[in-house]
């Protein structure tokens, strides 16, 4: 499997971002993700610069390692013209590393711009949407689209990069994967479910693809501390997609997970200096068919060690 390493904008500044990328990098990870987000999940969290700008900058402190948007929201915040607009930039400056990740976003993100937060369903019918619009402007020369949700006139992507940038699609069940599987180049999934990956492989067509999953840990020396750490800042995680995708903003998450106390966070999540965990965690995701895995080190203070632990340990474990 290939190992990646999360950039999380929801608890770390762009300095710090654009820093740990180079860090990762030289740790010897094989790619990185960033997530893109107006705001935090959680107040205690307490960060959210705008990922474009991060990973323009990130272009430029790596050199080796593929980059990614895991995922970026195409259909409310950002017009997808617009977005095609930015994978390109991105993909050009760091010569044909980017993967552009994308989603049907989350309310928490996206209601910002005030036009409300549409169903499920709707939400996948803007995203088909802007796949369309994406796809059509990487194809090169002058665009124009009429659809339901989304019009183009006469956009041209003027800076295209030589290769054309692969996207990835998060997925859930088999209502998305039936929609996306077709259009996209990568799966992209935060749950180690095998009926997911069989299902993209079988929808797909041609060959079996890139399948990238996401795991949160929470290294630290100290195990209290760390699933204290865990706790205050990833206790949202335990609400599942279908309830994260809806909630409006850190006060809602604050209150859904009111409730949620550290030993269901530590049950979930892998906790403290123990590599083991974090293996068995990760295996279980290869277990499942994925062929990436992007860890997610919970604490915006706490990336320095983890990524000195994951050169001299935690890599070498996962690669052996």
């Amino acid at each position: 499997m290939r190992i990646g390493y999360t950039l999380m904008t929801e608890q770390a500044g762009p300095n710090d971002l654009v820093r740990f990328a180079a860090e990762a990098e030289h740790a010897g990870f094989d790619f990185e993700v960033m997530s893109d987000h107006y705001s935090p999940w959680l107040d205690e969290q307490g960060h959210a610069p705008y990922a474009w700008s991060v990973l323009g900058a990130v272009t430029q402190a790596t050199e080796r390692v593929e980059l990614m948007t895991y995922v970026t929201c195409p259909i409310m915040r950002y017009h997808p013209a617009v977005v095609a607009q930015k994978a390109a930039t991105v993909q050009a400056l760091s010569n044909g590393r980017f993967t552009l990740g994308l989603g049907a976003g989350e309310n928490l993100n996206e209601h910002v711009v005030g036009r409300g937060w549409p169903p499920a369903n709707v939400r996948h019918d803007m995203l088909a949407e802007a796949l369309q619009i994406i796809g059509g402007l990487f194809d090169g020369g002058y665009f124009d689209y009429e659809g339901k949700h989304f019009r183009v006139d006469s956009a041209k992507l003027w800076d295209l990069p030589e290769k054309r940038t692969p996207i990835g699609v998060a997925v859930s069940g088999s209502q998305s994967i039936r929609r996306f599987a077709p259009v996209a180049d990568a799966m992209i999934a935060v749950e180690p479910k095998m009926e997911l990956s069989q299902e993209w492989d079988a929808t797909k067509l041609g060959p079996p693809s890139r399948k990238i999953g996401q795991m949160p840990i929470s290294w630290g020396t100290d195990r209290d501390a760390a699933v204290q750490r865990a706790h205050e800042q990833f206790r949202w995680f335990a609400g599942g997609w279908k309830v994260n995708a809806e909630l409006p903003g850190p006060s809602a998450f604050a209150g859904a997970t009111q409730f949620v106390r550290e030993e269901d966070v530590a049950g979930s999540i892998p906790c403290g200096p123990d590599l083991e965990p974090i293996v068995e965690g990760v295996r279980e995701f290869e277990k499942a068919g994925f062929t990436d895995v992007a860890l997610v080190q919970i604490g915006g203070d706490q990336q320095n060690g983890f990524l000195d632990f994951a050169e001299k340990e935690l890599l070498p474990a996962l690669r052996g």
